[in-house]
């Protein structure tokens, strides 16, 4: 896909939706804008080809619903979910649900523009063993230890919990969220949660 894919956000504060817009527009992209994830659904298979973000926390059809009903309905269109209040479990039902990307505000411009890149240039499932490889070799790098605090972490788990999980100081538990972090290259919680479930690895539930 290129250029001329439109870009369907979906986003019910005003100035946010618009701030959107105006962004993706400068970028080059064509952009449809919609107050509700209801209104979006409606055209049905009037939707133009592209990418969807969407808010996750809206009145009405929340942002995973409606991912959720896309698939069901054979959708494939990628989709980037935002939201101002994210958190891990979050993070873990949006990618398992099929979206490309999570995304918690405030997010710097380049990493929505990134992340359309991404989007708009794979196919459904394409490079999945590729994906999958370089998530189980990224990993590899963890000591056993720090594959421990992951597993808690994907699972949703605060410092304080896996600290008292693992017998060990919330400091230890951040020192090793810090190593984790660097040795991935992950810039943030919800890309950690890609490359575990990349990866083919089942959090921890203990």
């Amino acid at each position: 896909m290129t250029r001329k894919s439109v870009i369907h956000v979906v986003e019910d504060d005003g100035a946010m939706r618009e701030s959107l817009v105006e962004l993706l527009e400068e970028s080059g992209y064509m952009v449809r804008g919609y107050r509700r994830a209801e209104e979006l659904l409606a055209r049905g298979t009037a939707i133009e080809p592209g990418c969807i973000v969407s808010d996750v926390r809206m009145p009405g059809m929340d942002g995973l619903t409606l991912l959720r009903r896309l698939r069901a309905g054979g959708s494939t269109m990628p989709l980037i979910l935002i939201t101002g209040h994210g958190d891990v479990s979050m993070a873990v039902a949006a990618m398992k649900a099929g979206a490309v990307d999570f995304l918690e505000k405030p997010f710097e411009a380049d990493a929505l523009l990134d992340a359309l890149v991404t989007a708009l240039h794979r196919s459904p499932g394409s490079d999945k063993a590729e994906d999958s490889e370089l998530s189980r070799q990224l990993l590899q790098k963890l000591t056993s230890r720090e594959h421990e605090v992951l597993g808690q972490l994907v699972a949703g788990k605060s410092n304080k919990e896996i600290a008292a999980q693992l017998n060990i100081s919330p400091r230890t538990v951040e020192f090793h969220r810090a190593h984790i972090m660097e040795k991935t290259a992950a810039k943030g919680l919800p890309e950690l949660v890609r490359i575990w479930l990349s990866a083919d690895l089942s959090p921890s539930t203990k």
